[in-house]
């Protein structure tokens, strides 16, 4: 009954139909386990920052009850729904990035003008809410009428293009290249799945690749992270800094963990234990058991999330359900493995673990349309 698409009868006769639990149960577990890893990495930063030892765990409480509710509100939703909005979807997340560049209004934090902070609300970062909108977007423009989209150069790739170079440029202004990295990634999730030519998904990678050569030659910052990937002992105590630290971390971990809580490097040598490097010291405390179990449901939500996306009743449908499952699992190995150093550091967090409000709440909400989609029968 779990691998199958579930469907029963109320008292009036009706089907019912029930969305895939399976997926479900694996996103409750990586909450669990984010939250867990949040009230334990963040106690030195807390302490220090806010003099509570439990800040971090307290607001990423507040983050997954905000997230649930935007979950089962969105998996009530037909997903049908978020084709109709696409466009102003889109072009709102669009202007919520050009605002992060306002003064005024943009809060900036470590070098990087990446929040907005509206009266009382708390810091929120459009570049999750961009996510959510391009995949939606897209979906809705892949799966139009106009099959030219998918295989013409000049109506397909051009404008597919010229689409992510908006983005691109606001996000780099802020600066952020591990987001714009998964922006990319995702739109090319897409369009593969769409049915693009293999060549212009080459010109559109190439493309990719040279804009991100002349990022790293524009940033010394990017290129210093490249010679660190690529010459572990490069810079030690600056650029290669928070990878010997997460290296030490995992390698300290063992295969079953020093223990809960038990973490040396999360007290103050390891750069933002609690967001971006969460992943080592996880490692650290439970291990490469630990590590694997993660990855493990990372793994199973990709096999629930691509099946629920083959079996969607419609191109619509498929497309979001690609866009969305590639998001999350992307990222998540992005993350996992920038801080196992089997590629450079991308500052991006691991989903549903790390903390952070903004990306809690997009996450769990796309996850509610997803859950949406597998409710609906498969046709054919």
């Amino acid at each position: 009954m779990a691998g199958k698409q579930m469907i029963k009868k109320n008292t009036n006769g009706k089907e019912k139909m029930s969305f895939d639990r399976p997926l479900l149960i694996s996103v409750f577990l990586l909450l669990g386990i984010g939250l867990v890893m949040v009230a334990s990495a963040g106690v030195a930063y807390g302490n220090l920052r806010f003099e509570d030892s439990s800040f971090f765990f307290k607001r990423q409480l507040f983050g997954v009850a905000v997230g649930l509710v935007a979950l089962f509100i969105f998996q009530g939703i037909s997903y049908r729904f978020w084709r109709k909005v696409a466009i102003p979807l889109f072009f709102g997340a669009i202007g919520l990035l050009v605002l992060v560049l306002i003064p005024s209004v943009g809060t900036t934090a470590y070098g990087a003008a990446r929040w907005i902070q509206l009266g009382p609300i708390p810091p929120f970062q459009p570049s999750e809410a961009m996510k959510l909108a391009l995949i939606i977007y897209f979906a809705a423009w892949f799966s139009g009428k106009d099959q030219m989209r998918k295989t013409d150069f000049f109506e397909g790739v051009v404008p597919f293009l010229f689409m992510l170079g908006i983005i691109a440029f606001l996000i780099m202004k802020q600066p952020d290249t591990g987001t714009l990295g998964i922006l990319f990634v995702i739109a090319m999730a897409m369009f593969f799945a769409a049915g693009a030519r293999l060549s212009h998904i080459g010109i559109l990678i190439g493309s990719g690749l040279a804009g991100l050569a002349v990022l790293i030659i524009l940033a010394p910052y990017r290129m210093s992270r490249l010679l660190t990937f690529l010459n572990p002992e490069h810079d030690p105590s600056g650029a290669g800094y928070q990878i010997r630290q997460a290296l030490i971390a995992l390698g300290s971990g063992g295969i079953l963990g020093v223990g809960l809580g038990h973490s040396r490097q999360k007290f103050l040598y390891l750069p933002e234990p609690m967001t971006d490097s969460i992943f080592a010291v996880l490692g650290e405390e439970l291990g490469l058991i630990g590590c694997v179990v993660v990855i493990s449901l990372f793994l199973f939500f990709a096999f629930r999330g691509f099946r629920i996306a083959r079996n969607a009743p419609d191109e619509f449908g498929r497309l979001l359900g690609v866009g969305i499952v590639s998001w999350i699992v992307f990222q998540a190995f992005i993350n996992i493995f920038a801080i196992s150093g089997l590629m450079p550091l991308t500052g991006v967090p691991l989903p549903l673990i790390s903390y952070g409000g903004t990306s809690l709440v997009a996450i769990l909400g796309a996850v509610g349309i997803l859950l949406n989609i597998s409710k609906r029968p498969t046709i054919g």
